[in-house]
């Protein structure tokens, strides 16, 4: 670390569709001076230099490798090359933080894993989700009990626009959504997966994706994302034997808790028998609707935040290369031909 200035020199390399919010708010850390932006694009460059003046703007990666104040490397780059670039900044000693996927295969995951361990560094993808205030606010509503047995998931992330030619809507979108439902689920291993998907726009790309993952204790949990949708969606619900909670990421009231469920209860009576239909009568219960205020704190700035504590206090990440595996075997299973 920058023992002078007490600031962790880091450095980002990328600056596509993501890259501007990470050098905003790595600019904005209290605890981070942004000595470089890589990129081979010279206007992506220029519009770094522009922005921060300060800043040095290189369009070769590796002088941020070898450059021996840096402590840190932040990587926004298509990804396919998220495996490659990291484990050249980890050999360098640098810390890694790298945007969702970390890789495109869960044994390139394990390596990355392998490689911070054995040099005692931090290595974090950002699953930027996790560190919403709202999500971790479900969170807590399951682990309390508070909405009872879970009993199903179904989330949609849905867009009209910015289609990608190297990854499709499965790969693009839903990690989001499988990061957020591991994290609920408490990291639960799945039983089995389905996917049905389909390519309007270019053969062999699907825009549409409907992923349903079935894990332990009768829990479902169903993904629907596309980019050819009418409407811009980002909701969660999580049904529970007890309650249900709607996380709606767009609404200004991102959370509302519905008193609500159907209980099926055994009726006495003599000759009743509870194995055969008319034993039992099912209970609807319609209470009220909660919205509770969740303060808001952007949750770009809590992940950077989260990557600064990981290297200079040894929290444990709570996105680490354990959760990128999960996410990735997960997305990689639902890639395997029906």
């Amino acid at each position: 670390m920058n023992s002078l200035k007490n600031k962790l020199n880091i450095a980002q390399v990328g600056c596509g569709y993501w890259g501007p919010n990470l050098l905003r708010v790595l600019s904005e850390n209290k605890d981070i001076e942004l000595a470089y932006l890589a990129d081979q694009s010279e206007e992506r460059r220029l519009f770094g230099s522009q922005k921060y003046p300060s800043l040095k703007t290189v369009e070769s990666v590796q002088i941020t490798f070898d450059d021996p104040k840096i402590d840190a490397i932040v990587l926004a780059t298509p990804a396919h090359t998220h495996f490659e670039l990291a484990m050249k900044a980890l050999e360098q000693n640098k810390h890694v933080m790298v945007e969702k996927p970390m890789a495109t295969t869960p044994e390139e995951v394990l390596q990355i894993k392998k490689v911070a361990e054995r040099k005692n560094l931090v290595a974090m993808v950002g699953h930027t989700f996790l560190y919403n205030a709202a999500v971790r606010f479900v969170k807590d509503l399951i682990d309390s009990g508070e909405l009872g047995d879970v009993r199903y998931i179904y989330s949609q992330r849905l867009n009209l626009g910015r289609i990608r030619s190297d990854v499709d809507a499965l790969w693009n979108l839903a990690p989001h959504d499988i990061s957020i439902i591991q994290y609920w689920l408490g990291e639960t291993e799945p039983l089995s997966y389905r996917r049905q998907g389909m390519s309007y726009v270019q053969e062999g790309i699907d825009d549409v994706v409907f992923a349903t993952i079935k894990y332990p204790e009768k829990v479902i949990a169903n993904v629907h994302v596309s980019w050819l949708d009418p409407q811009k969606v980002r909701k969660m619900t999580v049904v529970g034997s007890k309650k249900m909670v709607v996380y709606d990421d767009i609404a200004d009231n991102k959370i509302s808790i519905f008193d609500k469920g159907i209980d099926r209860m055994a009726v006495l009576g003599e000759g009743m028998e509870f194995d055969k239909p008319g034993a039992f009568e099912f209970d609807h219960r319609s209470g009220d609707v909660l919205l509770p205020k969740i303060p808001w704190k952007e949750p770009l700035a809590s992940e950077i935040g989260h990557f600064v504590d990981c290297i200079t206090k040894g929290e444990s990440c709570l996105t680490g290369p354990d959760h990128a595996q999960k996410v990735v075997q997960i997305l990689k299973e639902l890639s395997k031909p029906s």
